[in-house]
């Protein structure tokens, strides 16, 4: 009868091993996987919502171009410098924004 009791309590104890170790295995890939993703995204919308007429952007499929127009999450992008090509795109579809320099007086 000890040893079936002994035997139930170290299978007790392994469970909650096994179950100690899950949460740390979770703790582990929130704080290193979806934390700086969270964070990544928070800097993008930052970003995205900081967006002004005349920005260069930088397209996620390598363009550099100038904002033109904006709407809700809509803008338009003039590409080269002839003045005819201009694109409405996604916002999302921007990977990167450079602020015009400001002209000193």
């Amino acid at each position: 009868m000890l040893s079936i009791l002994a035997s139930a309590g170290t299978s007790v104890a392994g469970y909650g091993g096994m179950i100690l170790w899950l949460v740390i295995i979770f703790a582990f890939m929130y704080f290193f996987m979806v934390r700086p993703q969270k964070k990544e995204q928070q800097k993008k919308n930052a970003m995205l919502n900081d967006l002004a007429v005349g920005d260069t952007v930088l397209t996620t499929s390598g363009f550099y171009g100038t904002v033109i127009d904006i709407s809700d999450d809509t803008v338009i992008v003039e590409f080269g410098s002839n003045k005819n090509c201009r694109i409405p795109m996604q916002k999302q579809a921007i990977s990167a924004v450079e602020k015009p320099e400001e002209a000193a007086e």
